[in-house]
């Protein structure tokens, strides 16, 4: 039996505008390497240190290359503006032909965010792709912050306030962004 493992060291520096700090992490990953879904999570974590998109951001746990930390940042000029929501993304040996397990650590408020941090998004359901990357992903759950699907809830109550009552609704998200600042992921 030959086992292929190898150290791999990345080097990876995050800025927090609303902070105005910079934070470098150095991550050493110990994987095996042989499989694809493990060699695609690398090209993946490549990708989002050599052309970050704007506003989110993730790596993998440093112990298991099939979990990984996320954060995105609320973007610009709505609701959601100066938050900071983490997540976690749970990779099985099928990625990338089976989507990932995606959830916000953080608390939310939103139409299409179950309780549990769960995300009802097509893209991780019944439209996921091989094509979608981890940069795909979050990107596309930031558009979704924004543009809620008030039609397939999974929290009635900010589907309710988003379709009936706009300005609540507002002003329970800002209460999230308040929040996000604080360490008040769930426990």
């Amino acid at each position: 039996l030959r086992v292929s493992t190898s150290w791999h060291r990345y080097h990876l520096c995050l800025y927090f505008p609303h902070l105005g700090a910079a934070l470098r992490v150095e991550i050493s990953l110990y994987c095996n390497m042989s499989t694809p879904s493990r060699k695609r999570l690398m090209r993946d974590f490549k990708r989002l240190q050599t052309d970050p998109p704007q506003g989110v951001n993730g790596s993998p746990n440093p112990d298991n290359i099939m979990l990984w930390n996320a954060v995105i940042f609320g973007p610009e000029d709505t609701p959601w503006d100066g938050g900071t929501f983490k997540l976690t993304l749970q990779f099985s040996e099928d990625y990338p032909n089976k989507a990932p397990v995606v959830k916000f650590v953080s608390t939310m408020f939103h139409p299409n965010i179950y309780a549990d941090g769960g995300i009802c998004l097509d893209i991780l359901q019944n439209q996921w792709s091989p094509i979608y990357d981890v940069s795909a992903i979050l990107t596309s759950i930031q558009s979704l912050l924004c543009d809620p699907n008030p039609n397939s809830p999974a929290n009635s109550e900010a589907a309710r306030l988003y379709s009936e009552n706009r300005r609540e609704y507002n002003r329970r998200v800002k209460e999230i962004v308040e929040n996000s600042w604080m360490d008040d992921s769930k426990e």
